[in-house]
């Protein structure tokens, strides 16, 4: 169990589970054996030779250092980041250790004797631990089956945060030690440091949608990330949400001062529910008018993603990977990435903000799913894939976009729409005709399905949309398109799909009608080539990060860059991924 070593109450930090088996068998009263005697000797030894330890006033035993003591030595450290904080012996697995803190790194050497000509070559084995990477400190004692308090004090134990490949997990380094006074100042000393990492966050409003996919987020969230953030000693607030919109009004009447962060576990439509709120929310603190074209301000909390859905493609383009414990870590260390977002307007009003947004194929498809929710959620996107495919029309619309160009060798001001050596062109460009599909996109937009993403050209945070035009083609020719994401070659490379690099988007479908209901369309023939998709409710389907959005007319999309800040990391690279697609 780990807990205060001075402090020995009924309430645990972590499971006597994670301990090591080694260490959850019984110890003996008495050893009669001369090696344990000398270990013991030794931790004793560690002890003594403790350097933030005062100098006994009776000469009786050490004791703890005190707060004062601590803040002049801290003042110290500010001064000499390099400069020894504490030192003393521990046992790390199973070698006696001269373990050294500084402010910025735990560093352990294993303790040998010398050889026969004098010398030592221990500093071959030096070790550390940057404590970036540490984010909690426990101490550790054995209990027996059933034991609620005390127990047997067995060191610290200093939770890491590991790195293998694009995905994060925790580590432990056991700090063993016998001594109460000894591990008492190692324990405030590590747990001062850890509190000055102020990006970390200590409060968290978290929202949980139960419904999401294969109805797992809780269970995703109770089993794999409550019990870290518990580790990190931070504080949630659970909501689980009852119904779509849900998250979205809470968001707008609860206090977010008492915040560090957002959390939201579930899909792409849960995360995108919670960013229009928390920017929505934003808007209405600083006073502006939602109802008009304006200057969005920044959400004033970073929000944090757990994947919980079915594709996950903000979760996957944040973190590099679809993994609820990397996404769990990234929040626990604050990492922060600032994220391009797009608001979508109609008829000057503005209907939500997101990241990406599909019409023709993507916003029909989805649609059609969404009209056979009753289906197991694998079984209706299939059905819908086959069926949108089986009647691949093409949409009549007139695009217009504001062009990104790039500036050879000119000035970067963040502040103008120039970001990255890329200028703004102030004139619209319009193109109009038969699209299959048309797809806006402010992230790369990765998934399983597409390892290098939905818009490869494209950055989280580089101030720019992807504008992806499908002409008129084939079907087989369509497919090829699509079968090319997985395949991680050039799905550009067709002559009918034209890629535009943009910070604003135009679409005005040219039908005087919108979206048809799939029944009618058993008995009608189409043809391919020439017949736009027509029907007559007078509203067209949107794919907006995974949600539908039924559109009256044209939709103005507008990119903001770095208006939300996401906790993860920039994947601007990605390894070659071994995931193919083999739903087409």
């Amino acid at each position: 169990m780990f807990e205060s070593p001075r402090k020995r109450s009924s309430r645990s930090a972590w499971s006597g589970s994670r301990e090591e088996p080694r260490e959850m068998q019984p110890v003996s009263a008495a050893r009669g054996n001369r090696k344990a005697c000398k270990k013991k000797q030794i931790q004793h030894e560690g002890a003594r030779r403790c350097a933030s330890l005062p100098p006994p006033s009776d000469g009786g035993s050490s004791a703890p250092a005190g707060a004062g003591q601590r803040r002049t030595e801290e003042r110290a450290v500010a001064a000499n980041p390099e400069e020894t904080i504490v030192r003393g012996i521990f046992q790390i697995e199973k070698k006696s250790c001269d373990v050294v803190l500084t402010a910025h790194r735990v560093t352990w050497t294993p303790i040998e004797p010398e050889t026969p000509t004098g010398e030592s070559d221990t500093r071959r084995r030096e070790e550390h631990v940057e404590l970036r990477d540490v984010f909690a400190v426990k101490v550790k004692r054995r209990r027996s089956v059933g034991q609620q308090t005390g127990g047997t004090l067995l060191g610290l134990t200093l939770f890491c945060c590991a790195r293998k490949g694009s995905k994060l997990k925790e580590q432990t380094i056991h700090l063993n030690n016998l001594s109460a006074d000894h591990c008492e100042v190692w324990f405030q000393h590590l747990k001062d440091l850890l509190s000055g990492f102020a990006d970390r966050p200590k409060s968290l409003k978290v929202f949980v949608n139960p419904a999401s996919h294969r109805k797992e987020a809780y269970h995703v969230y109770r089993d794999e990330v409550a019990p870290l953030f518990k580790l990190a000693d931070i504080k949630t607030d659970v909501t689980i949400t009852e119904r779509k919109g849900h998250a979205l009004a809470v968001l707008k009447e609860c206090t977010l001062d008492e915040y560090d962060g957002v959390v939201c576990v579930g899909g792409d439509g849960s995360v995108a529910e919670v960013v229009h709120g928390l920017l929505l929310r934003a808007q209405m603190d600083a006073g502006r008018d939602a109802d008009s074209i304006f200057t969005p301000v920044r959400a004033a909390l970073p929000l944090g993603v757990i994947p919980a859905g079915s594709a996950d493609i903000i979760a996957y383009s944040v973190h590099g990977i679809r993994h609820p414990v990397t996404a769990a870590m990234h929040i626990i260390m604050g990492h922060r990435q600032a994220v391009d977002t797009c608001s979508f307007s109609s008829l000057g009003r503005l209907l939500r903000f997101g990241f990406c947004a599909m019409y023709g194929f993507g916003g029909r498809t989805l649609a059609l799913a969404e009209r056979h929710r009753w289906m197991p959620p694998s079984q209706r996107r299939e059905f819908a894939l086959i069926r949108a495919l089986a009647n691949l029309k093409p949409e009549d619309c007139e695009v217009s976009f504001l062009p990104l160009n790039v500036a050879p060798g000119g000035p970067q001001d963040p502040r103008r729409a120039q970001v990255n050596g890329r200028k703004a062109d102030s004139t619209w460009q319009t193109t109009q005709g038969l699209f299959l599909n048309i797809s806006v996109m402010a992230i790369p937009c990765l998934c399983s399905m597409a390892p290098r993403g939905l818009a490869p050209n494209t950055s989280l945070d580089n101030g720019s949309m992807a504008l992806i035009a499908v002409g008129n083609a084939s079907r087989s020719e369509f497919v090829k398109h699509l079968k090319r994401y997985s395949n991680l070659n050039n799905q550009f490379s067709f002559s009918f799909v034209e890629t535009y690099t943009v910070q604003a988007v135009r679409l005005r479908p040219r039908s005087q009608a919108g979206w048809v209901d799939d029944n009618s369309e058993d008995n009608v023939e189409f043809e391919t080539k020439k017949t736009p998709f027509i029907s007559s409710e007078g509203t067209y389907p949107w794919n907006v990060d995974g949600e539908l959005l039924e559109v009256p007319g044209e939709l103005l999309i507008r990119v903001h860059p770095q208006l939300i800040t996401l906790f993860g990391v920039n994947v601007e690279e990605l390894e070659d991924c071994p995931v193919k697609c083999s739903c087409i």
